[in-house]
């Protein structure tokens, strides 16, 4: 039986198929699904920290929590006080734990190398050199991760993570990092 860790509201759930469970008020309409993000992905005695799987999770209905009642007062001086609250929760039923992920990230795979193998080795260079990309998880990384990572990656994903540097990011510490470790590339 397979189950997840999803964060929600920035709280952590573990939580199977299936399983409903109350969460801070999400901002999905009722009825309509979101996918929270994945921390872990466990069952059948494997783990996965870094998990690439999606879960889906439908929103069943938002309603209002229990009343907590708070009273203040302060000895011989007549100071009362009383309040109370009701957290707002929605109640989310989760659908499917990671399948749909997994398929989808197999299928490009197949279909980026059948079209190579056909064409002529020119085209096929190519189309290596468009399809390079940056590598993964790499919008969300520091200046400090880039420099530090950078010398291990290769040339291609290098040269990507620059091009993507200068069009979308254009972080200059990033660049130089990158420029660097493009240099440490040539000489070797």
């Amino acid at each position: 039986m397979s189950y997840a860790i999803i964060t929600v509201g920035g709280k952590q759930y573990r939580v199977r198929e299936g399983e409903r469970l109350l969460v801070d008020r999400v901002g999905t309409e009722e009825g309509k699904t979101f996918t929270p993000r994945v921390l872990l992905i466990g069952g059948d005695g494997t783990t996965d920290l870094a998990p690439s799987a999606t879960v889906t999770a439908r929103v069943v209905s938002h309603t209002r929590g229990e009343k907590i009642r708070i009273g203040k007062l302060k000895r011989r001086t007549g100071y009362r006080r009383h309040t109370g609250f009701r957290s707002s929760l929605t109640q989310i039923e989760i659908e499917s734990i990671g399948a749909a992920a997994r398929k989808a990230a197999s299928k490009p795979k197949a279909e980026a190398a059948a079209p190579a193998e056909e064409k002529g080795s020119t085209e096929a260079a190519e189309t290596h050199t468009r399809t390079a990309h940056p590598p993964k998880g790499y919008e969300d990384l520091t200046v400090a991760q880039i420099s530090e990572q950078a010398p291990q990656w290769r040339r291609p994903n290098i040269e990507a993570a620059l091009e993507y540097e200068r069009e979308h990011a254009n972080r200059k510490g990033a660049i130089a990092a990158l420029e660097s470790a493009l240099a440490g590339k040539e000489h070797h």
